[in-house]
């Protein structure tokens, strides 16, 4: 079972939409390893495994949650650099965002993004959404 497990990066800087995530992963029963970025160059170095202090996220079985508007680094800035990056460029991604802008969707697919899915308000949709994604 452990093989079958992934690895996931949440990329978001809101504490709790982070909280959100954790509580609805719990709630669905999904045991994968979860790690946490606040922002593209956080998730970056954690990828990277550029701080020996911190976790790094393990080299397989990896999938990004990423939110699109953090400081630092947003998220289309970061798809661009992970899709650069010759060892973690087909890492899948997908784009969990309050941002409902046409452009930020197509400009997400356009980088190869596995999903883009609109946050939810209440928690409860939160907690279908995560179960949905464990489905996939």
């Amino acid at each position: 079972m452990e093989d079958r497990l992934i690895n996931v990066l949440l990329v978001e800087d809101d504490e709790v939409d982070v909280m959100n995530v954790k509580r609805a992963f719990k709630r669905n029963n999904i045991t994968n390893p979860l790690y946490t970025a606040a922002n593209g160059l956080e998730a970056l170095a954690l990828l990277r495994r550029e701080n020996p202090a911190v976790p790094a996220v393990p080299p397989t079985r990896r999938l990004i949650l990423l939110d699109l508007n953090m400081p630092k680094m947003g998220g289309l800035e970061f798809l661009q650099e992970l899709r650069s990056d010759l060892v973690l460029r087909n890492i899948p991604v997908v784009v969990l965002t309050t941002s409902n802008e046409d452009r930020d969707r197509i400009e997400a697919y356009n980088l190869n993004v596995a999903g883009y899915i609109l946050k939810p308000v209440t928690f409860i949709n939160f907690v279908e959404v995560m179960a949905t994604l464990n489905k996939y």
